[in-house]
């Protein structure tokens, strides 16, 4: 009998067991030379911590909020595509997880569940992610579905006004089912002799004349907050604050869009700067341990969107598997905050890490 992993990386192996070849390379792959994939995770590794001692940590508390939501730890369950192509019961094992961790869930726009279905399967408070479509009434019956089923924000990715080059799923000649989320409103169903027909649908659905003034399109159909996922840069944060949404997700993608676009954790700091503190800045990309979350947070980050490592726990395990994935994150932050000094999620403060510039410029 195969030991029970012992972190979070290990359960990718598990994973790839698990799945057949073509949807794990659509999970586990990233854009073209998958330089910013492995930019995501390896830009962590260059960032020391500087742990205080004789602090108090005899009691860690992990807790904190995210638009007035509070969860038992800055870990949230990112937006990812098609769960039940990872284990039968798809998005709703994965809501389920959520609500047993206390923590929230952005639901897919591309979940195999419906919507409907992931919101009367616990008490997990969700959010839903949106893609804008070249028909606007889809997004808009989507939007309306979400609000009505409970899900307490709006995340609108934005950086995928085409689909990124995939190699894997061009090879494997990846096959997307068709959504239940969709039915009746438009066909998933794309045929493509070339490659992907994921990428063939999404090139023909999604709207690439997507842009800021389209913002108060949405704001217009929603009371929700709204969450803009996509920012990478100073710039796009100052519009983002202009255009008035409720918060920023700093993200790539998952390295799954442009490929040597900067690793998230190196640009946190700038977009973090540019908000000045005026709305909340979520992280996504690269996590794999509690001190890769410690150095997000240190580095400005309200909390962090864990992505491939959920859905390799579901792969390998099913809702346990989720659990398990988010409990190992959450018990290593626990450690690593008690071994830096950090009673509380608000004790991380940026001095407790340095970066790869600054220890050059510390040389000079």
């Amino acid at each position: 009998m195969a030991a029970e992993p012992v972190n979070v990386n290990e359960f990718q192996e598990l994973a790839r067991q698990a799945l057949p070849k073509m949807y794990y390379d659509y999970y586990a792959g990233g854009a073209e030379d998958q330089h910013t994939l492995r930019e995501n995770v390896e830009a962590f590794h260059r960032i020391m911590i500087r742990p205080r001692i004789l602090v108090d940590v005899s009691r860690i508390d992990l807790s904190t909020t995210v638009l007035g939501h509070k969860i038992s730890a800055p870990i949230m369950i990112a937006p990812t595509a098609m769960h039940k192509l990872a284990h039968p019961e798809g998005e709703v094992a994965t809501a389920k997880a959520a609500a047993a961790c206390n923590t929230i869930m952005i639901l897919s726009y591309n979940s195999t569940c419906t919507i409907e279905e992931v919101a009367s399967s616990c008490s997990a408070i969700r959010f839903f992610q949106l893609y804008v479509f070249k028909r606007r009434d889809i997004s808009a019956k989507l939007v309306e579905r979400a609000e009505r089923s409970g899900f307490k924000a709006i995340v609108l990715t934005v950086d995928a006004p085409r689909l990124g080059r995939r190699e894997a799923d061009i090879k494997n000649k990846m096959v997307a089912p068709q959504l239940k989320n969709f039915e009746g409103l438009i066909s998933t169903e794309v045929s493509s002799d070339s490659g992907s027909n994921l990428e063939a649908y999404a090139n023909s659905a999604f709207d690439a004349s997507l842009t800021w003034k389209d913002i108060g399109w949405l704001r217009s159909i929603t009371k929700l907050p709204i969450l803009i996922k996509g920012v990478l840069t100073r710039e796009d944060a100052i519009k983002s604050l202009e255009v008035g949404v409720d918060g920023i997700v700093v993200s790539n993608h998952g390295a799954r869009q442009l490929d040597y676009a900067p690793a998230t954790i190196s640009v946190l700091e700038e977009v973090v700067h540019a908000v000045g503190g005026k709305i909340p800045v979520l992280f996504d990309g690269g996590i794999r341990r509690g001190t890769d979350i410690f150095k997000a947070l240190a580095l400005g980050a309200q909390a962090v969107l864990i992505g491939r490592p959920v859905v390799f726990g579901l792969a390998a395990k099913g809702e346990y598997g989720v659990r398990r994935v988010v409990n190992m994150l959450k018990d290593e932050l626990e450690l690593t905050m008690a071994l830096s000094g950090c009673p509380r999620v608000k004790d991380i403060a940026r001095n407790l890490v340095s970066t790869q510039r600054e220890r050059l410029q510390s040389m000079l």
